[in-house]
C-alpha cells in the first residue's frame, strides 16, 4: 500500500492518518461520481478495492488508530469499515469529508479532470461548471481538522476521505496556496498520508 508520511508541526493535539478510500467502481468504469445522490447509495469498492483494504489491514506498519472518520459515500464508508473492524473501532461520519462536487461533469467521464485542475492552478475561489471551488473544499476539510484538535488530545485519527479533497487539505496545512494543490503527490486508492503529532 502506498505510504507518506508528512512532518507535523509540533502544536498538534493529536496523529491523522489521512487515507484515500480504496479503488472505487466508479474508478473502475472512469466516471465522476461527485454528488451525493449517486455516492452515498452506490459506486461502492471494487474488487480491487476490497483486495487493497484487505492488505492494507493484513500488514498494517501505522500508529493504530483510536477514532475513525470518514465520508459518508459508499466508497469511503466501505474503506472506513474495513480498518474499523479490524481493530474493534466505532465509525462517525462527516459530510464535510465528502467527495468534492463536480458540478455539470458529474456522472461523465473522469477524463474531464484535467480541464478543471488547470483552472484551479489559476484560481482557487474558480466555480467553472458548477464545480466546488478548491477554497470551499479547503475551509470544510480544514474544519474537520480542527474541531478534533479542539476537543480530543493523544489520538490517533484515520480519516477516510477522496483524492481531491485530501490533496487540497494536505496544501492547505501545509501553508502552500491552494492554487497548488495538484502539485501535490497523487494520492493513489487506499494510500495514507500520516500527519500532526509524532
Amino acid at each position: 500500500m502506498p505510504t507518506t508520511s508528512l512532518c507535523a508541526p509540533s502544536h498538534w493535539r493529536n496523529r491523522y492518518l489521512l487515507m484515500r478510500h480504496g479503488h472505487s467502481q466508479a474508478n473502475q468504469d472512469a466516471l465522476i461520481i461527485s454528488s451525493p445522490e449517486r455516492g452515498v447509495e452506490a459506486f461502492g469498492l471494487s474488487t480491487i478495492g476490497e483486495h487493497q483494504l484487505l492488505s492494507a489491514v493484513n500488514g498494517w506498519v501505522w500508529p493504530v488508530p483510536t477514532q475513525v472518520v470518514h465520508s459518508d459515500f459508499l466508497r469511503t464508508t466501505q474503506t472506513a469499515a474495513r480498518v474499523a473492524k479490524a481493530f474493534q473501532l466505532t465509525m462517525t461520519p462527516d459530510k464535510r469529508l465528502r467527495e468534492r462536487f463536480f458540478g455539470e461533469l458529474e456522472g461523465g467521464s473522469d477524463e474531464r479532470y484535467p480541464e478543471v485542475w488547470a483552472l484551479d492552478a489559476q484560481k482557487a475561489d474558480h466555480t467553472a461548471h458548477q464545480v466546488e471551488a478548491v477554497s470551499a473544499v479547503a475551509a470544510r476539510m480544514r474544519k474537520v481538522i480542527d474541531e478534533w484538535e479542539q476537543q480530543r488530545e493523544g489520538e490517533t485519527i484515520l480519516v477516510v476521505s477522496h483524492g481531491d479533497p485530501l490533496q487540497i487539505l494536505l496544501t492547505a496545512l501545509q501553508g502552500r496556496p491552494l492554487t497548488q494543490h495538484r502539485e501535490q503527490p497523487a494520492l493513489l486508492p487506499a494510500s495514507i498520508t500520516q500527519v500532526g503529532a509524532p
